[in-house]
């Protein structure tokens, strides 16, 4: 029986490690994908220490630190958390732990834009990361779908290897932060399409044509190698659904600024909270572990003198 598991290697659980680790408590950090959704970002600018990093490197640079404090990380996917007597039964895809408490911290996933052929050609052309597809469109021509920082970011990288890369958005202007905007608009091979929707995407074994709900160029239907969708994630509650947990209307966990949650026992941090009010970014979440570790230390030593 262990003081605590941390489910998810993200920035929140990585944080969090490092914390229990110095606390000395028996602690084990469990997840799948090192990093989580900070793989996506090719250039990171605004993580305090690293005038421009990668998530990629981020991620192992936290994991090494995380080590070296003497965390046990084991990456492995989480299938299901029971509540027992004496707290929580993890059970991964080979074996099964337990735990006094338990950190929540397995960020979000991808959101799907819902329309025909998205589905069928995902891994065909259809990608929700351009950190790791982008190098197989070299010389290709590419489309985004989104308007914000995550979509412009990609197209950035995009242009790296894409003959063009065209992004779609919705809106009249993107909303991603003015630096982003600034540097896309230098882009020569980057070309912002603005109020306009992806109906279709078509293809037989891969991607061949979209479908617009208004013309561009004299017509909606164009011909593209690949599509990259960045329009924002949702919670990931696979593995905690059961536990009825209490989510605002968006599914994000409500969290007391203690990190706990509507459940005892149960705390969460990171991109599935509510505790950062909508900015989700990587210091929020490494802040959030960081309290979520020292909150559960404080209930530990409580224990013991109890």
């Amino acid at each position: 029986m262990k003081d605590l598991i941390i489910i998810g290697v993200g920035p929140a659980g990585l944080a969090a490690s490092i914390y229990t680790a110095r606390y000395k408590l028996n602690s084990l950090l469990l997840g799948a994908e090192l990093g989580g959704c900070m793989n996506e970002s090719y250039k990171i600018e605004n993580y305090p220490g690293f005038l421009a990093i990668s998530g990629f490197e981020l991620g192992q640079k936290m994991k090494e630190h995380a080590e070296a404090m003497g965390s046990k990380i084991i990456q492995e996917k989480v299938t299901e958390i029971i509540k027992i007597d004496e707290g929580f039964k993890v059970i991964t895809v080979s074996r099964k732990y337990e735990a006094k408490r338990i950190l929540l911290a397995t960020g979000t996933v991808f959101r799907k834009i819902g329309i025909p052929g998205e589905d069928k050609l995902s891994g065909h052309g259809v990608s929700y990361c351009a950190t790791c597809d982008g190098p197989f469109f070299k010389e290709k021509r590419v489309a985004v779908v989104g308007g914000g920082n995550s979509a412009l970011n990609a197209a950035l990288l995009l242009s790296r290897y894409a003959k063009e890369v065209v992004v779609f958005f919705r809106a009249e202007k993107p909303s991603a932060i003015p630096r982003y905007i600034d540097s896309v608009d230098k882009k020569e091979n980057i070309i912002l399409v603005p109020s306009t929707n992806l109906t279709e995407i078509k293809g037989a074994q891969k991607v061949e044509k979209i479908v617009l709900d208004n013309a561009w160029n004299g017509s909606i239907e164009h011909d593209f190698d690949g599509i990259f969708i960045e329009i924002g994630s949702q919670p990931d509650d696979t593995i905690f659904k059961k536990l009825n947990l209490e989510k605002d209307q968006m599914g994000y966990i409500v969290v007391k600024p203690d990190q706990a949650t509507s459940v005892e026992g149960i705390f969460a941090a990171g991109d599935i909270t509510t505790g950062s009010n909508g900015y989700r970014q990587i210091i929020t979440a490494c802040s959030e572990g960081a309290i979520a570790a020292a909150t559960i230390n404080d209930l530990k030593q409580k224990d013991i003198t109890a």
